[in-house]
């Protein structure tokens, strides 16, 4: 599966469990992480593992392997490494605090409805 489709799948994942403020970063001209940076937040600790438990069980579905999931237990920021695109799912709050997007500035944002054309 290519980075594309798998940034498509992810976020079509997060929405599914109504995920705020989706947002794709294009890393590929900017770091050599990963191709896309996915991050999303949740309203309070039980969405936020829910959404990252539908963004694992989706992708082990597709066969994708899920390199690895850190911060499920606290829930405050939650980082799922599908190789080519890294899911951040943040608490509301942690979000504003680290502000990824902010960071990696330099990264273009991709539209989430650009992707699944």
């Amino acid at each position: 599966m290519e980075s594309k489709e798998l940034v498509t799948l992810a976020a079509q994942a997060c929405d599914e469990k109504r995920a705020s403020d989706i947002v794709v970063l294009d890393m590929s001209d900017v770091s050599l992480i990963a191709d896309y940076f996915l991050i999303c937040e949740g309203s309070n600790e039980r969405q936020v593992q829910a959404i990252a438990r539908e963004l694992k069980d989706q992708a082990e579905e597709q066969g994708i392997e899920v390199k690895r999931m850190e911060g499920f237990d606290q829930a405050r920021w939650v980082l799922v490494d599908l190789n080519d695109v890294v899911c951040h799912i943040f608490h509301k709050d942690e979000r504003h605090y680290y502000n990824l997007e902010r960071l990696w500035g330099d990264a273009s944002t991709v539209a989430v409805e650009g992707l699944q054309s």
